[in-house]
């Protein structure tokens, strides 16, 4: 499926939910819901909040300390462990169908663990085909500062570009899009449609998406939840983490943004809600004439990127995806 810079308009969808940290199953019916929503207004392509299923546990230190972690602190991590979805697995399979019922591509940020194992979890982006098949999976590869208490780092097999019917869509989780080299490889793979899923609501992360949509000359979708402290259930072990931190611990910010560093929509804070948005293919022929990262504007004699797409673990139940096609001739 190679996407022309002719073919379009297209239409898309940055949804920004209302937090269910700790409650996969509702996440998950939110998904469903809000797919199916997206997919009846026409938008072939569907983006969900970095960790919404799982949860973004905001404000949470899961009562650890440098050379100590409480009990407390151990229990609520385990409820969080719990929390986590498999690929496959139930909760994936229902998001699968949502895709193939509504004919869309989505992409879903999940806290993920490995099928039968008491493993590490990972913040991953996965992506569903048209056709209800898990096409891609992206872990994000540094987590920052007190995430890395509870994440594991990916690695360069996950780093998925994929044709879609939208066009080619790659994309970064949060504060990932701060690493030049990563944004680099994108560009190099020919990314069209840029997707940044995050936790970050402050005003200087629509600078961030706006270089990046100018940097790339690609269409930058950015999406984030609406989380408020009574979003996490009462009986946490830790709630008293929570005590002090404000009513609204994310004001969302779900925005998206054209080649030539234009707002489209957004930035959506202080409420759920979705985004609809058109994109014009040919747009990217129009700014990759002033400014393309990876073709007239690159320098192959002087500067190179080198990328470790081999695996570094044994993640046996991601053989059977398809490998990411070549990047387009130029």
């Amino acid at each position: 499926m190679n996407a022309s810079i002719a073919s379009g308009p297209h239409r898309v969808a940055v949804v920004q939910p209302e937090a269910c940290p700790f409650r996969p199953t509702e996440a998950v019916d939110v998904v469903v819901r809000e797919t199916a929503c997206a997919a009846k207004d026409g938008a072939q392509l569907v983006l969900f909040p970095e960790a919404f299923v799982g949860g973004y546990p905001w404000g949470l230190a899961f009562g650890t300390r440098v050379g100590g972690r409480s009990p407390e602190g151990l229990e609520t991590f385990r409820r969080y462990w719990g929390s986590a979805i498999t690929l496959p697995g139930p909760e994936s399979d229902r998001m699968a169908r949502a895709a193939r019922d509504g004919g869309v591509t989505l992409a879903v940020g999940i806290i993920e663990r490995l099928p039968g194992q008491a493993s590490t979890l990972y913040c991953t982006l996965v992506y569903y085909s048209p056709e209800g098949q898990i096409a891609g999976i992206h872990r994000k590869v540094k987590p920052t500062a007190a995430e890395r208490l509870i994440w594991g780092e990916g690695d360069g097999s996950t780093l998925p570009v994929l044709d879609t019917p939208a066009g080619r869509v790659g994309g970064l989780i949060c504060w990932e899009n701060y690493m030049p080299l990563a944004r680099a490889d994108l560009w190099e793979r020919g990314v069209e449609i840029h997707l940044a899923p995050t936790a970050d609501s402050r005003d200087r992360w629509q600078a961030t998406l706006r270089h990046i949509a100018t940097e790339g000359r690609c269409f930058v979708l950015g999406a984030n939840q609406f989380v408020r402290r009574d979003h996490y259930p009462d009986d946490l072990p830790l709630s008293d983490e929570l005590r002090d931190a404000p009513d609204v611990l994310c004001t969302g910010g779900s925005s998206a943004w054209a080649p030539g560093g234009e707002l489209l929509a957004g930035p959506l804070h202080g409420e759920a809600g979705r985004l609809l948005v058109e994109l014009d293919p040919a747009e990217l022929a129009r700014q990759r004439y002033e400014f393309d990262a990876a073709g007239h504007y690159a320098r192959p004699d002087i500067f190179r990127l080198q990328v470790d797409r081999s695996p570094h673990r044994d993640w046996p139940h991601l053989q059977e995806l398809p490998d990411a096609p070549p990047p387009p001739e130029r």
